[in-house]
């Protein structure tokens, strides 16, 4: 089984392996240490010590140690990455930790990285004794706090894989103090044989992004070509993987744990953190369970906010600080819409004091439909499609989800669906629906694809299946006709009145392995559909923590104060915000009037966020508030209402975190008699920063004006000078980087080298704005755009999705297409025309095309489709925009 699709780091966790006795030596084979430099004046610079070590059987582990300069012992951490990845995935985050106190550990696990040895999938024998051994070794740092000799003080955290091993140790070895799994599993039988069905596509892509059968532990191989040919998992592969799954070890989690479960996750969705919380509750341990938006199917991983509760988590469980708010219970993430500038769904918490599991609240709504039969086709194709694995994370099937594509679509012959009368009020679930059906089949077994369609006032069109989710099941004896009890997946969604709910039972589906003999299935209802709403009525907003606010202000003491500035008393700037802290910008509901006027505005409760690492582009037509807006983001002019804080600051005029910003508005001033380098470094000397934080090489570097900067400026083309103004702009390699047209003037080819220079800035993690009328290239430089008319906010997000809302897609391939494969896609009945590209295949839907049918015809015609997105240029989007608009 050959699967090319490419599979998102953090994806495969395995279960738990015998640990070695505590005391095994752990040998240092090659060491080096470093100091990571940090921001001038706040936090302590870090100390990275990268070490291989020897954990017998020639396995040798590559890790990396991360303390600060602080006196004294501290809790130490084991920051696990997922997989496909390796402990380099975790160095930003350990760096973190690491400055607030920790000293943290990270490695690369077996057969990732440079670690040697044999992919084990959280093998006791392997993955998880290899932790303990590391626990021995951190017992022997002088900067680690010990609970006693040999039983250092420790939390572990990690993601998909590292999640898992994150349980698992804590069931192995009673040293772990405190642990904050995200998106993984509980028993990873269930999560890839779910109701003894084969997870087909997500195994495929395991195996490839570990780097082939052969990389893993040879009875792993031997199982995984077994039950690939056989199409269904065997009672041998099952006690495989739960040997390696934290529930063999769930009698013996007996320490305070975070589960970060994602919702858009068909790998492993919210009922295997469900059955981690309520062992490990049972066993009377703390434990608190957070749904995010995101998961292995893409959309939001919340990981700022993640990261933030988990350090909350361990400070309150490792440092025993009591001081702490650990956070509600239960936690879930809501989408609310689009539009807050940052290019993602809207988002809001919503809590309560306790996890209530999948199942409470439930009520019964009614179903209506006769008995029905359907075919299982012979070679069980064409197959329904739900979830497409291994595309969320690049982005072809969320752009097309958060244009309202849905991707589901059952084949007619190939289903039987049960419908509610319209909702009378609106209808939160939240947790597994649950319904008996009666299933009847010509073949001695069946394998039924449940799914639960939110189906608005327009009928088929408007169905929407929440997540892409569903629960497959086989039913063995169904010759004999049986009652079967299923139960829907986990999901967060709320049906508006009028809706109806649609159960579909299906006998394909694209994502798993279904019976190649036909057969025909025969299906009716035996009870009403039981919806839970797990939160009630009890639930609430979530709110921060009281120490997100006390904190900064404890710290700000007399600021507070109140200042005169002539006649005019104005409150001292408003305290810090810990939860924006890494953000570059965020504007809330920023408004500036024109001067003398009381209705009209050139800018008007504007909202947008701006992420690290973004290059996001300002655009609108003249008019729009872009320079006003930038004008008040560098606190060159003082807004009406709203504000905007850099990494947390709220800004004011001549605000200190103004300092992490460079701008370029409006062309730069040069004395022409003097050289490049020199009007730079008088420039510099001018703001009275010292020399050694100009970084004046590397900005010179980025910016590419080679030997041009020892010549006088005055002999400078327009092309050059814009690019010496840009370098002035990113002296002190500020971490906001503001261009106001930077292309103004400039031919062809010096926009292209300009181009260059933003991506070059932006691609060390630092954030660019610009500001240009040059659609196309914006197009081609930002990652993410604000549209302003009016001086009000249009439309934000990623180019892709602002761009992709047209009736072309581009469909890339893993292979190149042939001609003839071409053809047969042009020829498609919905298929206006079909064009190979150097991407893949560029498609124009018919009036009647819709990107489900594409996707179910490419399937069937074999071709190896990888991605699915919107195509069409930024400039018909930005008029499109602008024109609705006005």
């Amino acid at each position: 089984m050959d699967l090319r699709l490419p599979g998102p780091r953090g994806a495969w966790s395995r279960g738990p392996r015998r640990l070695l006795a505590a005391g095994a030596a752990v040998a240092v084979l090659a060491g080096a240490g470093t100091w990571t430099a940090v921001a001038s004046d706040d936090p302590p610079a870090v100390h990275r010590a990268d070490r291989v070590v020897d954990v017998g059987d020639g396995v040798r582990l590559d890790t990396s140690y991360f303390t600060s300069a602080d006196d004294g012992r501290r809790p130490a951490v084991l920051l696990a990455h997922g997989f496909g990845g390796s402990k380099n995935d975790v160095r930003r985050q350990a760096e973190e930790l690491a400055r607030d106190g920790y000293a943290v550990l990270t490695w690369s696990a077996r057969g990732f990285g440079k670690s040697t040895g044999k992919i084990g999938l959280n093998d006791p024998d392997g993955e998880v004794a290899d932790v303990s051994k590391l626990l021995d070794w951190l017992a022997k740092q002088p900067q680690v706090r010990l609970d006693k000799a040999g039983d250092p003080r420790v939390g572990m955290a990690g993601g998909s894989y590292g999640g898992a091993i994150s349980l698992l140790a804590a069931g192995h070895d009673p040293r772990v103090d405190a642990i904050a799994p995200a998106v993984t599993y509980w028993n990873l039988a269930d999560a890839l044989f779910p109701n003894g069905v084969f997870k087909k596509l997500w195994a495929g892509i395991f195996v490839n992004s570990g780097g082939g059968c052969e990389k893993f532990e040879p009875a792993l191989c031997r199982m995984y070509e077994r039950v690939a040919e056989s199409g269904e998992p065997d009672p041998e592969a099952r006690k495989l993987l739960e040997e390696r799954s934290p529930s063999a070890v769930g009698d013996r989690i007996k320490v305070p744990t975070l589960l970060v479960q994602g919702q858009s996750d068909s790998l492993f969705p919210l009922d295997q953190a469900d059955q981690a919380a309520k062992a490990i509750r049972a066993n009377g341990a703390p434990v608190g369970v957070d749904w995010i938006a995101g998961g292995h199917d893409g959309g939001d991983m919340e990981t700022s906010r993640v990261q933030t509760r988990v350090l909350t988590w361990f400070d309150r469980y490792l440092k025993d600080d009591e001081s702490v708010t650990t956070g509600s219970g239960f936690r879930v993430t809501r989408t609310l819409g689009t539009g807050t500038g940052d290019g993602e769904p809207r988002l809001s918490g919503v809590t309560a004091d306790r996890y209530p599991g999948l199942g409470s609240g439930m009520r019964p709504v009614a179903l209506t439909g006769r008995e029905q039969s359907f075919a299982n086709p012979a070679g069980a194709g064409p197959p329904g499609v739900s979830s497409l694995p291994g595309l969320g994370g690049a982005g072809g099937l969320a752009q097309l989800s958060t244009l309202g594509i849905g991707v589901s679509l059952d084949f007619p012959g190939q289903f039987a669906a049960f419908e509610s009368a319209p909702l009378r009020d609106d209808l939160q679930i939240t947790g597994s629906p649950t319904v008996t059906v009666h299933v009847r089949s010509t073949s001695e077994d069946a394998v039924l694809f449940a799914k639960l369609y939110d189906v608005g006032p327009g009928g088929g069109r408007a169905a929407v299946l929440p997540y892409q989710l569903l629960t497959p099941v086989r039913v063995e004896g169904a010759k004999a006709g049986k009652d079967v009890t299923l139960t829907l997946p986990a999901i967060d969604h709320e049906l508006d009145d009028g809706h109806r709910l649609r159960l579909v039972l299906a006998s394909t589906d694209l994502a798993y392995a279904s019976p190649t003999s036909p057969a025909t299935y025969t299906v009716s209802l035996k009870s009403d559909l039981k919806v839970p709403n797990a939160l009630g009525e009890s639930s609430a907003e979530d709110t921060l923590p009281a120490w997100v606010w006390w904190l900064p202000l404890a710290g700000a003491g007399t600021a507070l104060a109140l200042v005169l500035t002539g006649r005019r008393r104005t409150a001292a700037p408003a305290p810090p915000d810990p939860a924006l802290a890494d953000v570059p910008l965020q504007i809330t509901g920023l408004t500036k009037r024109y001067a003398k006027s009381t209705d009209r505005y050139a800018v008007r409760d504007l909202s947008f966020r701006v992420e690290q690492g973004q290059v996001l582009g300002l655009l609108g037509p003249n008019g729009a508030g872009k320079t006003t807006t930038l004008r008040m983001l560098m606190g060159l002019i003082r807004p009406d209402g709203g504000e905007v804080r850099v990494f947390g600051h709220a800004i004011s005029p001549g605000a200190p975190v103004l300092s992490r910003v460079g701008a370029f508005v409006e062309g730069a001033g040069f004395l022409p008699h003097l050289s490049g380098r020199e009007n730079l470094e008088l420039y510099w000397r001018a703001t009275g920063r010292p020399p050694e934080d100009a970084h004046l090489d590397e900005a010179l570097e980025i910016a590419g004006l080679g030997e041009a900067l020892a010549r006088a400026v005055r002999t400078y083309s327009q092309g050059m000078r814009q690019r010496l103004a840009i370098a002035q702009a990113m002296l002190g390699l500020p971490d906001l980087l503001i261009l106001d047209e930077p292309t103004n003037g400039l031919d062809p080819p010096q926009i292209r080298e300009m181009r260059e220079v933003m991506i070059r800035y932006a691609a060390a993690g630092r954030t660019v704005i610009v500001s240009s009328h040059l659609l196309a290239e914006v197009e081609q430089t930002c990652t993410h755009l604000v549209v302003m008319d009016h001086g009000q906010l249009v439309q934000a997000g990623p180019v892709a999705e602002i761009v992709g809302s047209g009736d072309t897609l581009l469909v890339g391939t893993a292979t190149p297409l042939e001609e003839p494969v071409v053809e047969k896609v042009a020829a498609l009945p919905d298929v206006a025309s079909a064009v190979r590209t150097d991407e893949g295949l560029l498609v124009r839907l018919g009036a009647d095309g819709t990107a489900q049918r594409l996707v179910a015809d490419l399937v069937r015609l074999e071709v190896p489709v990888a991605s699915v997105g919107p195509h069409r240029r930024l400039e018909d989007a930005f008029l499109t925009l602008i024109g609705a608009e006005a």
